[in-house]
């Protein structure tokens, strides 16, 4: 597991929010899973819980409003140096905005908006929480990624609010499969480091999710974390298998809300 910077550079996946139907419920599946034991958040998120492990801030877990059919999931915060502008970037590029932004407390300033494929993300100007502290071990956020129909439209929109460079990625899967082989793929860069993905699967899209940013948590074990989800009321989505970036499971807690489980080192 290694500290991560405090200041992040604009368009870095800097944080992960969940926001569950009960978040009491949240906190006893992913404590399970993943370790993590949890502190009040900003009084302004409501319901809000900023989970540690090892003492290291790593995510958030809140209480959305209770509608039944409101779809669960995680969602990706990307870091910028002025949210209000950033927030206006996305208006003109074709996004919208829906939430903020707004304070947080102390903590920082908040956005949630909606890229031009549907995608919601978020935005987030940190001031004394400049987002996750620790990342690359079990228990911690190692890779987001946008998974959309086609990559090149939305990969220039985010290329145009946060500034990112671009370049190719490898496929996915290294067990022979074709279509993922060749998969529409680039990489979000941040002076010339990549930060994050968008992933193009056409008509693979899953129709209840739509357009959406994947967020790949790091365990020892993957095939151990894939079984331990489905223990304690989760689903399997993908089953474990090797990728170029290790073996990785795509799952889905109690409520539905999907994530990757990744072998990741300690």
């Amino acid at each position: 597991m290694t500290d991560v910077p405090t200041r992040r550079p604009p368009g870095t996946p800097c944080w992960v929010s969940l926001m569950a139907h009960q978040a009491d419920l949240a906190q006893d599946f992913y404590g399970a899973l993943f370790g993590w034991e949890f502190v009040p958040g900003p009084q302004q998120l409501g319901t809000y819980v900023l989970a540690e492990l090892d003492g290291r801030r790593i995510a958030g877990i809140g209480e959305g409003p209770q509608e039944p059919h409101r779809p669960v999931s995680w969602t990706t915060l990307l870091a910028a140096d002025d949210v209000d502008l950033t927030a206006e970037l996305v208006r003109e590029c074709g996004g919208t905005v829906g939430i903020g932004p707004l304070n947080a407390n102390d903590e920082g300033r908040l956005a949630i908006a909606v890229d031009p494929s549907g995608a919601v993300f978020g935005i987030w100007q940190g001031q004394l929480l400049s987002g996750t502290e620790a990342t690359g071990g079990p228990g911690t956020l190692v890779w987001s990624e946008l998974v959309t129909r086609d990559s090149s439209l939305v990969g220039k929109f985010y290329q145009a609010v946060f500034g990112f460079g671009s370049g190719g990625a490898p496929g996915e899967r290294t067990d022979g499969d074709e279509a993922d082989t060749l998969a529409d793929r680039i990489l979000l860069q941040v002076d010339g480091r990549p930060v994050a993905g968008v992933h193009g699967v056409g008509q693979r899209l899953p129709r209840d999710r739509g357009a959406h940013w994947m967020s790949y948590f790091g365990v020892a074990d993957a095939d151990e974390a894939a079984r331990r989800v489905t223990e304690l009321g989760g689903r399997l989505l993908d089953p474990p298998h090797d990728t170029v970036h290790g073996r990785l499971a795509t799952v889905a807690d109690p409520e539905g809300a999907a994530f990757s489980v990744v072998t990741a080192g300690t």
